[in-house]
């Protein structure tokens, strides 16, 4: 049974850092592309970063270019999400999602690789707030 884990979501002052975990297993972790999401109350999930089980090439959503980044350690089976400078409009329930069919050409764009309906598996959650 795939199962992701999420943890590391916290209240945090704006500016900020946290670093969220996607702790997988039931699948062979290596094969699978991973993705960070996340929902604000009354709007829609959006992608904030995936990056490729095949060569790590990594993508981002605007909003958080230079802010975020991801990294995967293979050996533990975790997807690393760092958050720094963090601001208000970063308040939401992050998940974090896998799916075994991505192709390294996917991730020539935000877009066509960080789209939540491409994404099969997903975990709970984990809630970061940040206060102004």
């Amino acid at each position: 049974e795939v199962q992701l884990v999420e943890s590391g979501g916290d209240l945090v002052q704006a500016g900020g850092s946290l670093r969220l975990s996607c702790a997988a297993s039931g699948f062979t972790f290596d094969e699978y592309a991973i993705g960070w999401f996340r929902q604000a109350p009354g709007k829609e999930r959006e992608g904030v970063s995936c990056i490729s089980d095949a060569d790590g090439s990594a993508v981002y959503a605007d909003s958080v270019k230079g802010r975020f980044t991801i990294s995967s350690d293979n050996a533990k089976k975790t997807v690393y999400l760092q958050m720094n400078s963090l601001k208000p409009e970063d308040t939401a329930v992050y998940y974090c999602a896998a799916d075994p069919t991505m192709l390294i050409s996917d991730y020539s764009d935000y877009v066509t690789a960080c789209s939540s309906f491409r994404y099969e598996f997903w975990g709970q959650g984990t809630q970061v707030t940040v206060s102004s």
